[in-house]
């Protein structure tokens, strides 16, 4: 089984072979003897790299879920131990990890130091690639469809504002819906009488979007459809932090999360959008197994319980 995940991984005999510290003849032989057995070939020779065949991708299926097992097993052994160590592999995007997670890990570390934290920052849609390989324990989304996908539980809520520079000429009729950091900050916009600007009084002003496979790019759409009209865009980039700043220097309107709004010394106008998408309800994600290891669940509990609510526990300076 090692030598075959060598060749898959590597997609050469001579480069399996160099790895696995013996000759390339004895590594053809030792996969051509499980190819019999099997019998039926696991790898396309005629491509370069090496490809499976559907045979070699059920084996190679097969050497995954055997190794989920064999990871399960000794982490319910090393939690059967009491010991509360064990291993947390957590995925994030920039904005989770900078604004959410941070302070959550340092006092999750602090309370349980025998838990070993990996950090993985990515996109969205390459952390889930990722736990649905296993190879993360947690991450999170707040997308309905991927959220099915998984095993999953409440994490947090966050409100996508519209935030525009000072600068930037707007309809009158906005003037008395706009809100300042300061009212973010104190959570107004929270509050159900906050009044809501239709999305459709923007379509005059530049917009600055966020690329395909953010959660962000899929929900500005919908409400842009909604609004009935496509969006003048000046750019589209990766992250939202950086949308953020590009905005607060006049650069175009973007939509935020209310949890990136961390002072009230800011050179933007926010509007609460009148729109379901701009609710977003984020969950923690597993993969689907029996057993999930004492790590991760204490970190599920922690996190739940200690995820702060935007807005009073920042520094209104």
């Amino acid at each position: 089984m090692k030598y075959i995940y060598q060749v898959y991984v590597d997609g050469s005999f001579s480069a399996a072979a160099e790895h696995l510290y013996m000759s390339q003849p004895a590594l053809s032989l030792a996969v051509k003897r499980v190819e019999e057995t099997v019998g039926a070939e696991l790898f396309d020779r005629s491509h370069r790299p090496l490809t499976l065949t559907e045979a070699g991708q059920a084996y190679i299926d097969t050497l995954h879920y055997i190794r989920y097992l064999e990871e399960d097993l000794s982490r319910r052994i090393e939690d059967l131990r009491g010991l509360q160590t064990g291993t947390l592999r957590l995925g994030g995007t920039h904005f989770l990890n900078c604004y959410i997670l941070a302070p959550i890990l340092a006092d999750f570390t602090g309370k349980y130091p025998g838990v070993q934290l990996e950090l993985y920052e990515d996109s969205a849609v390459k952390l889930q690639a990722r736990l649905q390989k296993r190879e993360l324990d947690l991450t999170f989304s707040c997308a309905p469809e991927i959220v099915e996908q998984f095993e999953h539980k409440p994490a947090f809520y966050d409100h996508v504002l519209l935030a525009v520079h000072q600068d930037i000429s707007l309809p009158q009729e906005l003037d008395t819906l706009s809100l300042c950091a300061e009212d973010i900050l104190i959570r107004r916009h929270l509050e159900p009488s906050c009044p809501k600007a239709d999305l459709q009084y923007f379509h005059d002003i530049d917009f600055i979007l966020l690329r395909e496979g953010n959660n962000l790019y899929s929900r500005s759409n919908q409400m842009f459809r909604e609004a009935g009209f496509t969006p003048k865009i000046k750019m589209t980039i990766s992250q939202m932090v950086t949308s953020y700043r590009l905005a607060d220097n006049g650069l175009g309107a973007v939509f935020v999360s209310d949890r990136l709004v961390r002072s009230k010394r800011s050179h933007l106008r926010f509007f609460k959008i009148n729109s379901d998408y701009a609710d977003r309800l984020f969950y923690f994600l597993l993969p689907k197994r029996d057993y999930t290891p004492f790590a991760v669940r204490s970190f599920i509990d922690f996190a739940a319980a200690n995820i702060p609510h935007p807005g009073f526990h920042l520094d209104l300076i």
